[in-house]
């Protein structure tokens, strides 16, 4: 539950400090993406507690590896919906153009 409250804190302050200068296209990318990864927080911080109740240590690695790839999956996520949103405007207010 700390793991969880911790990274819903932190997922607002970035929010919060990402949301300056931004089209509300891009507002509402970033709000899409702090969703995703708060979902995947939940589900990374009940397959970390399942980890932490594993019987055996190859089950507490499956599940621990299964944490982090639902991070990375949706970091990975968010970032495309990010920028996906910035450059709908050609790149034209973004910093996140591809070169």
């Amino acid at each position: 539950m700390r793991k969880l409250m911790i990274a819903a804190v932190t997922t607002f302050a970035f929010a919060g400090l990402a949301a300056c200068g931004e089209t509300a296209g891009e507002k509402e990318a970033g709000a899409q993406a702090d969703a995703i990864e708060a979902n995947a927080n939940v589900e990374a911080t009940q397959l970390e507690n399942a980890a932490d109740a594993a019987s055996t240590d190859t089950a507490r690695d499956a599940l621990n590896a299964q944490a982090d790839a639902v991070g990375e999956a949706a970091e990975e996520k968010a970032d495309a919906v990010e920028a996906a949103a910035g450059n709908a405007d050609g790149g034209m207010t973004t910093a996140n153009t591809p070169n």
